[in-house]
């Protein structure tokens, strides 16, 4: 998977295992990354593993 790969809200649904309205909370506030592109939002690759490691790094 590339760096600059754009993922949408399913698929970072998908290899959270989170539920949608998980996904827009961590969206809305901000600890994950994202962008619009025209009505779609869209999670940059490197901001799914920015919040993974934050979350590790928090359970450390």
């Amino acid at each position: 998977m590339r760096d600059d790969e754009l993922l949408t809200v399913v698929e970072v649904m998908a290899r959270l295992r989170l539920s949608r309205t998980t996904v827009y909370e961590l969206i809305r506030t901000r600890r994950l990354a994202s962008i619009r592109v025209g009505r779609a939002r869209r999670i940059p690759v490197q901001s799914v593993r920015d919040f993974i490691a934050g979350e590790l790094r928090e359970a450390a």
